[in-house]
């Protein structure tokens, strides 16, 4: 699927939709397949025993697939997540960033598909994974 915004515009478009969240993330790649991006772990991200928190891991595929599709259809604030499930499979590692790496599997005119499968920064085994539908309004794709 065609890109028509790149890492640096997407870095700008989080930081001005979201302000909330500026400086916890990091777009690592992109290309047409795939996007990369970080969770950049601080103390608040982590839960009892010194590991990431389920919803941070949430949070970091939602706003994964979510520039995903971004990068595909442009600045559209209101695309929304409408459905998302999640599997946490294994521990992340102490204080460790996690990865996110991302795939657009079906953009419609409506409705966008994407998954991400979540690493810990040095470990290749999946930490958890997730499927996300989001709504796209009808003039984004227009």
């Amino acid at each position: 699927m065609a890109l028509v915004m790149d890492r640096d515009e997407l870095a700008e478009f989080l930081d001005e939709a979201f302000p909330q969240v500026k400086g916890d993330f990091a777009i690592e790649a992109l290309d047409e397949d795939e996007l990369v991006v970080r969770l950049k772990v601080e103390e608040r991200h982590l839960r009892p025993g010194g590991t990431v928190s389920g919803p941070n891991m949430f949070a970091l595929a939602d706003v994964g697939i979510y520039i995903a599709i971004l990068a595909r259809i442009g600045r559209v604030a209101l695309a929304v997540t409408t459905n998302a499930s999640m599997d946490f499979m294994r521990k992340p590692a102490a204080g460790a960033d996690l990865i996110a790496k991302i795939r657009v599997l079906k953009l419609g005119r409506v409705l966008a598909v994407g998954d991400a499968l979540i690493y810990s920064e040095g470990d290749d085994r999946p930490v958890a994974r997730a499927s996300m539908t989001y709504s796209i309004p009808p003039r984004a794709m227009g």
